[in-house]
């Protein structure tokens, strides 16, 4: 059975009270996680939209000889939309449950009780001047709660709306600390639930990136012409988390997560900037303890950590200037695993796509923006707010889709060459190691002996374009070898980094490593330097080993063989080996004294990370690995599989300059798809303004009324749905897809297991669930 991998990338936006949207439809994705992994396991499908997953999954592998696997592997948010993939992220990567999130989203998130005690209306005369405001916006016929709001609450929401607006002014009237608790409530909660599986396979990362903005800014170096250095503030911050899932699966410490998430939504005006102080309070209060604080905050806040002033820096919303992160989504494709065939995807979460903030008449009624060459400028108010709210939130991704384009041209130009030159190659490393090698049996040590010939056949066939191959690895090795030691120095002056990076180009420069010539000798310092620092080489031929493997034997039908599976295991274990020495905390303690001394003695920095690596020792392992692999595969498979790792080198002069150094381990071109209202049509056409509630208010709808946040959480997971089984269904061969019948069929079951599941749990919008009963038919 051919094997394919889903690959989720989700961007996930701001929208204030349309978290709980964005709740519903991240609660989709990690339902399509749980459904593949069952599927996978073949553990028999649950119930709910679960059950409609695992049922296509299986559809789908019956009609096309594809088995698909859904690995949503890349999360990046700001503001309400981190929130979600905060808490995603933590279901995916400790298998625990997302449902006590639900609860605790739709039973606290709601004015009252985000509410500052010190900000709450101590009695009725209150800013009493303030009353009328409350009438103009709440009180008139045709009002926008009357317009949206059922009857039998109505006067909830202007109760709410009420000591909302009489609350105090000129300060945020919702508690910073209230929001920190409910935050580490709502983790609790995950925690004590019962856990499920992990929902990514062993070994596989999982990236999490939010978007803070640092309120005062941070220095930050420039390096210029003239003068050399100029000093700028920087506001944008974005933290990051990694998983690498190998079995331990604690994504990360409680408190750094609440840290991201209180961060990532202090929404300017409404909640107060957060500090690392207001965190201690509450866990000091909670009797909780933070034993990676300082570890997380040097990496999280690192100038501010260098200064010792981490605990003061001032942080709000990370929408204010990053509403879209995708750009650290998209460098975190870097470096990841391709087991099978891989259908990258982004898919970015937009709430309100179009929808502005609203302009609101002297009755509270919104007024329509007039347009033409009679139109009057912006006034005050307006282009104040706009530059300081909309225009950065809204701000286009045109230039992030350009990015993934240039990405997938760059892929699909790659492959091009490959096949090309496979012919070529494959008689090249022939003619080097003797056609009747293939009749013998692979041994550690005869692989090491042909790849020692197709290395020199690869440098002397490639003439003057070798040392321009040579050079650019040997650029990158050393400018990775530099990062890592500054890192681990300690260091934070961009002098310093500058310091250690000639240090440690001028050693290579006295052993004679920059020598480089199409000759290529075995004995020369420039190999020598290869053998013992080329790590990124090594885990590239056997990530090029794993694609050559899933698209030949694995696509030929053979994927079930004993032989390929072994195979593919092999080239796995071996790759471990080699991507363990990438781990940030993998060197000790002789390797970090050295770091400090980086260009006083750079020559024993690099060989305490010899001695470390011991890439030579990781060859003989991998060998011996792979060599028993190759011998029980078939004799086709066999000559196949050798070629192409044999051949490797030639494969890597021609490719490695294209790539400019960057590895690619996904070969294949990636795609975005949009969730967003506007995009869902199958149940009520319309968008956001016929579905939810949690626009009204400029987007702090939801947190008025239980009603709002039931009937927007419940439309997050049909639209949630609606769009998944596109995207899925959208990852099989076209010659073999469901046809729109068919796919009908699936989106009329999941909306009604939805609905099933949920009626209980949301008795506030029965009457909106009997109506949609009505209209999904």
């Amino acid at each position: 059975m051919k094997e394919r991998e889903l690959r989720l990338g989700l961007v996930c936006y701001g929208g204030i009270s349309l978290a709980i949207y964005m709740h519903g439809i991240t609660k989709e994705v990690w339902r399509l996680a749980r459904a593949s992994r069952a599927f996978h396991d073949g553990v028999p499908p649950t119930t709910g939209s679960e059950a409609i997953y695992h049922k296509l999954l299986a559809d789908m592998e019956a009609a096309s000889g594809v088995r698909l696997r859904v690995l949503p592997d890349i999360i990046a948010g700001a503001s309400a939309g981190g929130i979600n993939g905060i808490f995603l992220a933590q279901a995916i990567e400790t298998g625990q449950s997302l449902e006590p999130l639900t609860d605790l989203w739709l039973d606290n998130a709601d004015v009252d009780s985000l509410l500052d005690p010190d900000a709450r209306p101590a009695r009725a005369l209150t800013k009493f001047w303030a009353t009328p405001l409350v009438w103009m916006a709440a009180r008139r016929p045709g009002d926008a709660v009357e317009r949206t709001v059922a009857p039998d609450t109505r006067e909830e929401v202007r109760m709410k709306l009420s000591r909302f607006i009489r609350s105090r002014w000129f300060e945020p009237p919702f508690g910073g600390e209230i929001f920190t608790t409910l935050i580490l409530d709502a983790f609790d909660a995950m925690a004590a639930s019962e856990r499920g599986p992990v929902l990514l396979p062993d070994g596989h990362p999982l990236d999490l990136f939010v978007t803070v903005t640092d309120f005062e800014g941070h220095p930050q170096s420039l390096t210029l012409n003239s003068p050399p250095q100029v000093i700028e503030t920087e506001h944008r911050l974005s933290i990051g988390f990694r998983a690498r899932g190998r079995g331990t699966r604690n994504f990360a410490d409680t408190a750094e997560l609440v840290f991201a998430a209180r961060a990532t939504a202090s929404f300017p005006g409404a909640f107060p900037p957060f500090t690392v102080r207001e965190l201690d309070r509450v866990l000091k209060r909670r009797h909780r303890a933070w034993p990676t604080r300082d570890v997380f905050l040097a990496r999280a806040l690192p100038r501010h950590w260098a200064r010792g002033t981490a605990e003061d820096a001032v942080l709000i919303d990370g929408s204010v200037l990053a509403n879209a992160p995708f750009a650290q989504a998209i460098g975190a494709l870097r470096n990841r695993p391709s087991r099978r065939e891989v259908d990258r995807r982004f898919v970015y979460i937009d709430p309100k796509p179009g929808h502005r903030t609203i302009q609101l008449n002297r009755h509270g009624d919104q007024v329509a923006v007039p347009t033409g060459e009679e139109a009057p400028l912006p006034g005050f108010f307006r282009t104040i707010f706009g530059a300081l709210s909309d225009i950065p939130r809204e701000q286009p991704i045109r230039d992030n889709l350009e990015a993934i384009d240039r990405h997938s041209a760059r892929i699909r130009r790659i492959r091009r060459i490959l096949n090309a030159l496979r012919p070529g190659i494959e008689a090249e490393v022939e003619g080097a190691i003797g056609r009747m090698l293939f009749l013998d049996r692979p041994t550690p040590a005869r692989l090491s002996a042909w790849r020692a010939k197709a290395q020199q056949r690869a440098a002397s066939s490639a003439g003057f374009a070798f040392p321009a191959y040579g050079h650019l690895k040997l650029s990158g090795i050393v400018e990775s070898l530099a990062t890592l030691l500054f890192r681990l120095s300690g260091e934070d002056s961009r002098m310093m980094r500058e310091a250690c990076r000639a240090a440690i180009w001028a050693q290579i420069r006295k052993d004679g490593a920059d020598q480089l010539d199409e000759s290529g000798g075995s004995g020369s310092a420039p190999v020598i330097f290869f053998r013992t620092h080329d790590l990124a080489f090594r885990i590239r031929r056997l990530r090029f080993l794993a694609r050559h493997l899933a698209d030949t034997l694995e696509s030929d039908g053979a994927a079930e063989d004993a032989g390929v599976l072994a195979m593919h295991d092999a080239i796995y274990r071996a790759l471990a080996l080699y991507a363990e020495c990438e781990d940030s905390d993998f060197h000790g303690a002789a390797v970090l004294a050295a770091a400090r001394d980086v260009p006083g003695n750079a020559a024993a920095a690099l060989e305490a990370i010899a001695q470390d690596r011991d890439l030579r020792a990781r060859d003989d392992g991998a060998d011996l690995i792979l060599a028993d692999a190759f011998a029980a595969l078939p004799k086709a498979g066999r000559r196949s599989m050798l070629l192409a790792y044999l051949g490797f080198p030639f494969y890597d002069i021609a490719t490695l300059p294209l790539l400019q150094g960057d590895t690619m381990d996904e070969y294949d071109p990636v795609k975005v798809d949009r969730i967003s209202p506007e995009d869902c049509s199958a149940i009520r056409p319309g968008g956001a303004a016929a579905t939810l509630k949690g626009i009204e208010f400029n987007n702090f709808g939801a947190f008025f009324s239980r009603v709002y946040r039931e009937n927007d959480y419940l439309w997050g997971r049909l639209h949630g749905v609606e769009r998944l089984l596109d995207i899925v269904i959208s990852a099989m061969p076209a010659a073999s897809r469901l046809s729109p019948d068919a796919l009908r069929d699936y989106r009329r079951a999941a909306f009604l297991a939805i609905l099933d599941e949920e009626e209980s749990r949301l008795p506030h919008v029965a009457e909106l669930i009997a109506s949609l009963r009505e209209e999904i038919g």
